[in-house]
């Protein structure tokens, strides 16, 4: 089902791409949705530590490509693969009930059988960091099927295809072998001339991809498949002896020396190595389209070589668009070996379902972003709220309404954001401005009374009734303000007046905090007190207080910018803090006489 060029975004022309080649792979066109098979697209995470923001790009590219396609009336299957049977690789640092030397005795088993940090309610390392990412998932409406990767290989399901792959293991190493006499290529990033640093090539632990591991080669020969250790569980194992007919595999364990002999006919404590493994399931589940990050486009990747050994296999390489690291305002590039990376539920605790998924909806997948945790979100905030107006004002170009409308690519967007194929997501019942709330959060503390008070001033017309009406935004935005904003930036009302700094005042000034106090009742509302506080140099200067800045010279802006230091420091005691107008009804207008020397 085609789309208009005029309408479609990245996500549209992909789930037209992925429709045609799942028709294609069932060998002709569907008569309609209903006829067409399963669309599969799929994504892969390591549930080694804290899964971070970026990692969640491994999940949101192919979930919105797969609510688009179930829009359309087709069955879809979002197939998360958690790689929980991968080796433990290194101790995650700053890991709350983790001691990083008595966690290194594990390094080598499956992340299911490493314990879990000390606190957690869950069995093992892998099931708790899978249980947080999961409850992120359905918080931000992702609908997903999850397959464990220790279930899938201890169970046997994959027997078939390991016995598979040994049998053709020269095939398969002749590929690796292809890529392995090459020189490495430069840690570039795709479309990118900067080098590239250590935490962005690290942001890979969190995809299957982690290691890049192809099997391992030795005396007897290279073998796609590295058992667990029957004893001491690791996978420091090599395999010295296969037989095809029996199926007999002989190893040896370099980490505390035990061997043994098992038949892979009925042996289910190991794995593919990893450039096998992906493009196993690939065929096994029949993926269409899955995305993978930009350390596995170049030449030798999984990727790369998996579209090869995936043949092999009797499947086809999936549709897969490289995605670039997603960034944190005012942090480096995000690994998942460090201590302190954010997470999806990170993310969540600072801002709402919509904003998370507008930042991954609105960018094609080979364009990097940053998630902010710093003051700038309250300018993507400020963006999402007006394309949100404009939305729902249906000011959008392809309405015809002109200069100030919406993008079609952006309308789609924001559609993507606010809700799925299953309808739209909880949202706040009256979004007041995100600064508003984390300034009326910052300068109550926690009163309730207060903001309420505080946020039913704002528009007199329509006041608010009760908190509910704002949440989860103001719980949003009270949370960023006691956690990610520092103690010396807090807004923190002065008890007293500044004698000293009110004696000092020139004329001026005091004619300014006149011209302020004998308005206040006039224009006690947000909108109201925003035209008196900028109202008040230019009727000093001898200009209308609606006087617009083209009718105004230079020197007002100055003016206001004195007069506001001027406030500040008579309120909070310093020369910024919040928006005026807010910060004057959280004071409350005794207070604010009080404070200006009234």
């Amino acid at each position: 089902m085609a789309q208009s060029t005029e309408t479609t975004d990245w996500v549209s022309r992909f789930a037209d791409e992925v429709i045609e080649e799942s028709e294609r792979r069932a060998s002709g066109k569907a008569a309609s949705p209903a006829d067409a098979p399963v669309v599969v697209v799929a994504s892969g995470l390591s549930p080694s530590g804290p899964i971070h923001l970026g990692n969640l790009r491994e999940v949101m590219t192919p979930h919105l490509v797969a609510d688009e396609i179930r829009r359309r009336g087709y069955a879809v299957r979002h197939l998360i693969s958690w790689d929980d049977y991968d080796r433990f690789r290194k101790v995650p640092k700053g890991i709350a009930g983790v001691d990083e030397d008595s966690f290194l005795e594990h390094i080598g088993k499956p992340l299911t059988s490493v314990p879990a940090p000390e606190g957690s309610a869950h069995p093992n390392w892998a099931e708790h960091f899978k249980a947080a990412m999961t409850e992120s998932l359905a918080e931000l409406g992702v609908e997903f099927d999850p397959i464990s990767q220790t279930a899938q290989y201890t169970s046997g399901v994959y027997r078939e295809q390991i016995l598979h792959a040994m049998r053709h293991r020269g095939e398969i190493d002749a590929i690796l072998d292809q890529y392995r006499t090459k020189k490495a290529p430069a840690k570039q990033q795709k479309n990118q001339q900067k080098p590239v640093d250590e935490a962005e090539l690290e942001a890979a632990e969190g995809s299957g991809a982690a290691n890049e591991d192809d099997g391992s080669s030795g005396s007897a020969g290279y073998f796609p498949y590295k058992p667990y250790c029957g004893n001491c569980e690791k996978d420091l194992t090599t395999v010295t002896a296969y037989d095809d007919d029996t199926t007999e595999l002989t190893y040896t364990c370099t980490g505390c020396g035990f061997g043994e002999t098992v038949r892979l006919n009925e042996f289910n404590r190991g794995k593919l190595a990893w450039k096998v493994d992906w493009p196993m399931r690939w065929a096994y589940e029949g993926v269409v389209f899955e995305p993978s990050g930009v350390d596995h486009s170049s030449p030798g990747s999984s990727f790369q070589v998996g579209g090869q050994i995936v043949g092999i296999f009797g499947g086809k390489r999936p549709i897969g668009p490289m995605y670039a690291f997603v960034g944190i305002s005012g942090m480096a590039k995000m690994s998942s070996s460090r201590g302190g990376v954010p997470t999806a539920a990170d993310a969540l605790k600072i801002m709402e379902p919509q904003l998370l998924r507008w930042l991954y909806a609105r960018r094609r997948p080979n364009q990097s972003f940053k998630i902010a945790f710093d003051q700038e979100i309250q300018r993507l905030y400020d963006e999402w709220d007006k394309l949100d107006a404009k939305v729902a004002g249906g000011t959008s170009q392809a309405s015809g309404s002109g200069g100030g409308s919406a993008l079609p690519g952006d309308v789609a967007a924001h559609a993507r954001a606010v809700g799925t194929a299953a309808g739209e997501l909880p949202r706040t019942p009256r979004p007041m401005p995100y600064r508003t709330l984390a300034s009326v959060a910052d300068i109550t503390a926690g009163h309730e009374d207060q903001a309420l008070r505080i946020l039913s001033e704002l528009d007199p017309a329509n006041p608010l009734a009760s908190l509910d009406e704002v949440r989860p935004r103001l719980d949003k935005a009270e949370t960023w303000i006691n956690t990610q904003v520092p103690a010396d930036q807090r807004t923190i009302v002065r008890e007293e007046p500044d004698h000293e700094l009110l004696k000092s005042l020139d004329e001026p000034s005091q004619q300014s905090l006149r011209l302020l106090l004998d308005g206040l009742t006039e224009h006690w509302s947000l909108d109201g007190l925003s035209h008196l506080v900028y109202g008040v140099p230019k009727v000093q200067a001898g200009f209308p207080a609606d006087a617009t800045p083209k009718e105004l010279p230079p020197e007002i802006k100055t003016a206001q910018r004195s007069f506001f230091a001027l406030l500040y420091h008579l309120l909070v005691g310093r020369d910024t803090g919040p928006r005026l107008p807010t910060l004057l009804l959280a004071v409350g207008q005794e207070r604010v006489r009080t404070l200006l020397g009234e």
